[in-house]
């Protein structure tokens, strides 16, 4: 049975529960969990001041960034109104060792459901995929495979990623997949919307609703996502990366996120904090997705803070 947590207030003073779809665990205990960190790509776009911990911007010359070990985020998320997460694999601290992903969701299973990151063109990969399954009742996988020169990724539909798409079909999961509107997400909607028709079973999960660059009064969302609305089973994540390029670029978030709304519906779109890679404490994260809501309905308010997650990630998965 799920304990009961207290909820956080939203703007109209009523209270609110929340389901954080992507938190980055990184554990305290370096010995039984080594840290094997990796640089960004090359050919990765640079991301502005404030967001992946980077100092600078109007985050201030000292972001906070704290470590988010399982034994800090539970009482972080009580506090905060954060009933449920989603432990994603923090590639850049362990790449492809999702062993504390995975304890962490093993030891708390009414708290975290795990997404693991896996190479996209390793043979191995399949058969990980069927055995994390089995072993501990996986949420979701999220495949990488570098970027070539013009923002492109051949990997997420290649003969080899196709077999992990088919497992992860076969068993109802997640596909979580992180591209960009510019470069990558660009060329890649095409590919995306081809794999969301062929693996129907799949939920296909878009990252930081690819990152779309502020440059309009569509604040991004231009037509380059349309297709997308209309796949029913693509969702975005709206995370703390969002609302650090709407600080930057001094664009109301609450508007980029009712035109979010607005094009997709609150029943496709999840908030994520992204803890553990963007800076700032998780009380704060909470806050500003608060104040993003402003402008949404309360049924759209309680669907994107609350859920659509559990829709898409527990509820339609192996945890339901």
């Amino acid at each position: 049975m799920r304990s009961t947590q207290p909820v956080a207030a939203g703007s109209s003073g009523q209270t609110v529960k929340l389901f954080d779809s992507h938190a980055h665990l990184v554990a305290d205990d370096m010995t039984r969990y080594p840290r094997n960190p990796m640089k960004r790509s090359p050919n990765a776009p640079p991301r502005l001041p404030g967001v992946i911990g980077l100092p600078g911007g109007k985050h201030g010359p000292n972001p906070i960034n704290e470590v988010p070990d399982v034994t800090r985020m539970l009482p972080w998320m009580r506090e905060a109104g954060v009933v449920e997460a989603v432990a994603v694999q923090k590639r850049m601290v362990y790449r492809y060792d999702n062993s504390y992903i995975l304890d962490s969701s093993d030891a708390h299973p009414d708290t975290f459901s795990a997404v693991v990151i896996l190479d996209a063109e390793d043979e191995h990969t399949p058969s990980l995929v069927r055995s994390y399954v089995e072993k501990h009742g996986l949420a979701g996988v999220r495949l990488f495979g570098g970027r070539e020169p013009d923002g492109t990724m051949p990997w997420l539909d290649s003969p080899r990623a196709l077999q992990t798409w088919a497992v992860a079909n076969e068993h109802g999961i997640v596909m979580d997949i992180e591209v960009l509107a510019a470069g990558g997400g660009g060329p890649s909607v095409q590919a995306i919307i081809a794999l969301a028709r062929r693996f129907p079973r799949l939920r296909v999960v878009l990252d930081h609703m690819l990152e779309p660059e502020v440059e309009d009064d569509n604040f991004g969302f231009d037509s380059r996502f349309e297709p997308l609305a209309a796949e029913p089973n693509i969702f975005f994540k709206f995370t703390s990366i969002n609302l650090d390029i709407y600080r930057e670029t001094d664009t109301p978030a609450d508007q980029a996120l009712r035109r979010a709304v607005d094009m997709f519906g609150a029943d496709r779109i999840m908030w994520g904090s992204d803890i553990g890679t963007s800076s700032g404490t998780y009380r704060d994260m909470v806050q500003r997705i608060l104040g993003a809501t402003a402008l949404l309905t309360e049924v759209e308010r309680h669907a994107v803070l609350y859920e659509t997650g559990k829709a898409v990630f527990v509820k339609g998965g192996l945890r339901g």
